[in-house]
Protein backbone atom coordinates (compact mmCIF):
# COMPACT_ATOMS: atom_id res chain seq x y z
CA UNK A 1 0.00 0.00 0.00
CA UNK A 2 3.02 2.24 0.32
CA UNK A 3 3.16 3.09 -3.38
CA UNK A 4 -0.58 3.19 -4.12
CA UNK A 5 -2.31 6.29 -5.45
CA UNK A 6 -4.89 7.84 -3.12
CA UNK A 7 -7.54 6.98 -2.27
CA UNK A 8 -6.38 3.56 -1.07
CA UNK A 9 -8.92 1.11 0.37
CA UNK A 10 -8.43 -2.22 2.13
CA UNK A 11 -11.20 -4.81 2.42
CA UNK A 12 -11.09 -8.21 4.16
CA UNK A 13 -13.77 -10.80 3.42
CA UNK A 14 -14.07 -13.99 5.47
CA UNK A 15 -16.13 -16.78 3.97
CA UNK A 16 -14.83 -20.21 2.93
CA UNK A 17 -11.55 -18.40 2.32
CA UNK A 18 -10.02 -15.15 3.55
CA UNK A 19 -9.88 -12.58 0.77
CA UNK A 20 -7.82 -9.42 1.10
CA UNK A 21 -8.47 -6.65 -1.45
CA UNK A 22 -6.37 -3.51 -1.82
CA UNK A 23 -7.72 -0.84 -4.18
CA UNK A 24 -5.92 2.27 -5.37
CA UNK A 25 -6.56 4.93 -8.01
CA UNK A 26 -3.59 3.99 -10.20
CA UNK A 27 -4.31 2.14 -13.42
CA UNK A 28 -0.76 0.83 -13.79
CA UNK A 29 -0.50 -2.95 -13.89
CA UNK A 30 1.39 -4.44 -10.95
CA UNK A 31 4.04 -7.06 -11.67
CA UNK A 32 5.86 -9.63 -9.59
CA UNK A 33 9.49 -8.67 -9.01
CA UNK A 34 12.34 -10.56 -7.42
CA UNK A 35 13.97 -7.91 -5.28
CA UNK A 36 17.57 -8.10 -4.13
CA UNK A 37 18.62 -7.48 -0.53
CA UNK A 38 19.18 -3.75 -1.12
CA UNK A 39 15.97 -3.04 -3.08
CA UNK A 40 13.31 -1.00 -1.30
CA UNK A 41 10.54 -2.03 -3.71
CA UNK A 42 9.39 -5.18 -5.41
CA UNK A 43 8.61 -7.58 -2.57
CA UNK A 44 4.84 -7.17 -2.11
CA UNK A 45 3.44 -9.23 -4.98
CA UNK A 46 6.25 -11.75 -4.64
CA UNK A 47 5.16 -12.41 -1.04
CA UNK A 48 1.50 -12.59 -2.11
CA UNK A 49 2.36 -15.06 -4.87
CA UNK A 50 4.20 -17.27 -2.37
CA UNK A 51 1.61 -17.21 0.43
CA UNK A 52 -1.80 -16.92 -1.27
CA UNK A 53 -3.71 -19.80 -2.79
CA UNK A 54 -4.94 -17.48 -5.56
CA UNK A 55 -4.46 -13.83 -6.40
CA UNK A 56 -5.19 -11.42 -9.21
CA UNK A 57 -5.93 -7.88 -10.35
CA UNK A 58 -9.22 -6.26 -11.41
CA UNK A 59 -9.19 -2.98 -13.33
CA UNK A 60 -12.05 -0.48 -13.33
CA UNK A 61 -12.45 3.20 -14.32
CA UNK A 62 -11.44 4.27 -10.79
CA UNK A 63 -8.16 2.33 -10.67
CA UNK A 64 -7.36 -1.26 -9.79
CA UNK A 65 -7.91 -3.82 -7.05
CA UNK A 66 -5.27 -6.40 -6.20
CA UNK A 67 -6.82 -9.36 -4.39
CA UNK A 68 -5.42 -12.43 -2.66
CA UNK A 69 -7.28 -15.47 -1.37
CA UNK A 70 -6.12 -17.79 1.40
CA UNK A 71 -7.99 -20.98 2.26
CA UNK A 72 -8.89 -21.08 5.95
CA UNK A 73 -10.17 -24.65 6.10
CA UNK A 74 -13.26 -26.13 7.65
CA UNK A 75 -14.98 -24.23 10.45
CA UNK A 76 -14.97 -25.92 13.84
CA UNK A 77 -17.61 -25.95 16.57
CA UNK A 78 -15.57 -23.31 18.46
CA UNK A 79 -16.04 -20.76 15.65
Amino acid sequence: MRYGSAPVRLRLIRDRALVCEVHDASSSAPRVCHATGNDERGRGLFMIEEMADRWGVRFDPGGKTVWAEQDIGEETAAD
